[in-house]
């Protein structure tokens, strides 16, 4: 079978109860359903990703747009 551009992918995934739960508060939070949290998690991944690939670093920055917390691992 194959997928149409454009056309929705559906997919199933186990999680664990605290990884589901961290899902919810996230939703909750944010006002979204737990599928959108998850594309923009993806989103977020890409952009990691992306720059990680440049040489570049991936975190948070401060007021001053000092590098305060740098995500590794990705």
């Amino acid at each position: 079978m194959s997928i149409k551009k454009g056309q929705p992918v559906r997919l199933s995934l186990d999680l664990s109860p605290d990884t589901n739960t961290v899902l919810e508060h996230l939703a909750e939070d944010k006002g979204v359903s737990k599928a959108d949290i998850l594309r923009r998690a993806i989103a977020l991944m890409e952009v990691a990703v992306e720059a990680k690939k440049n040489g570049r670093k991936f975190g948070a920055v401060d007021e001053q747009e000092k590098l305060v917390t740098e995500v590794i691992g990705l």
